[in-house]
């Protein structure tokens, strides 16, 4: 590089360099046709030495100074690329450990996310296994329900079947029953065969020839079946199956139950039940008010007609 810069150096003249040449050429030109114009032969052998001007040492002195401030200026010139060399390798340096910092930071990132991407691709297996374990679970079960849906249309097809079987004979049988039941001096209605006595008797021994045949005191759970016994009564007194015998007011049934409301007779004077601690039984109708429709509360001693009720659901 600094032959470089002294190449250029010296390559480029100015102009006083230009003229101090010419000048110097021109006396060496003058000094050579003096020798040449010099006789040799009517002079001596004895030569004068040559003799340097003025201007000749100042132009040598001039060359001089030049040659330094070029080899000054090359001095400073590669100072200043040595430093910048130095300054360009420090900052290559940082760069590079910069750089080796993130190769290393994402090296880390890289194997983390590796790690990750294999813990995901080991889930994701075992979540396709797990999927095809469960669709195998859900044919097996769709099968199952399949199967299990020919079994219920099957069971479905015989209990229609049984239900018309057993309705048909369901009806032959009450029709037997019904048959049965008018030879025996029962009437049958709505599930139930009835037996109307034709003697009195009072409230208890009533009940007991009720429980004697394997029927119990009429028990009337609706209007139907109160409009019934009024038929079959004819406006006659007829023990019933219910009495507050146990706990006055509180009336019940033969079977347990209680009874919440019931037909009582209602009217006038009359407002059922009402006779307090002394009349603890019921009967259909009374005489005493023919024209008031109703149960009345008795006195369980006095002897009237009795119903006895026997319900067949049991046997259906």
């Amino acid at each position: 590089m600094s032959n470089d810069i002294y190449d250029n150096d010296f390559g480029t003249e100015t102009e006083g360099m230009k003229r101090e040449r010419i000048e110097m050429m021109v006396d060496i030109y003058e000094s050579a046709d003096h020798v040449r114009d010099y006789d040799f032969k009517t002079e001596t052998n004895t030569h004068k030495p040559l003799q340097r001007t003025g201007s000749d040492s100042v132009k040598v002195r001039s060359s001089r100074a030049a040659v330094v401030c070029l080899v000054l200026l090359s001095v400073l010139l590669l100072t200043a690329v040595i430093v910048l060399c130095v300054h360009i390798y420090t900052d290559l340096t940082e760069q590079r450990n910069e750089l080796e910092i993130k190769i290393a930071n994402l090296t880390e990132e890289r194997d983390k996310l590796v790690t990750n991407i294999t813990n995901l691709t080991e889930e994701r297996n075992k979540l396709v296994t797990n999927v095809t374990n469960l669709t195998e679970e859900t044919n097996k079960l769709e099968i199952k329900n399949n199967n299990l849906t020919e079994e219920r249309n099957k069971l479905e097809i015989n209990i229609t079947n049984l239900t018309e079987e057993i309705k048909t004979k369901r009806e032959q049988l009450i029709n037997q029953l019904s048959n049965l039941g008018k030879d025996y001096e029962w009437i049958y209605y709505q599930f139930s065969f009835y037996y109307k006595s034709n003697e009195t008797k009072n409230w208890t021994e009533s009940r007991r020839d009720c429980l004697k045949k394997g029927a119990d005191l009429i028990i009337i759970n609706n209007g139907t079946e109160q409009d019934f016994v009024m038929h079959i009564t004819n406006k006659t007194e007829f023990w019933i199956g219910a009495t507050d015998i146990d706990v006055d007011g509180s009336w019940k049934w033969v079977d347990g139950s209680t009874l919440n409301s019931g037909f009582w007779a209602k009217g006038g004077e009359v407002n059922e039940p009402r006779g307090g601690t002394l009349e603890n039984c019921a009967v259909t109708y009374s005489t005493q008010w023919p024209d008031i429709k109703g149960w009345h509360d008795v006195k369980c001693n006095d002897t009237y007609n009795w119903i006895c009720e026997k319900s067949i659901l049991p046997l259906i």
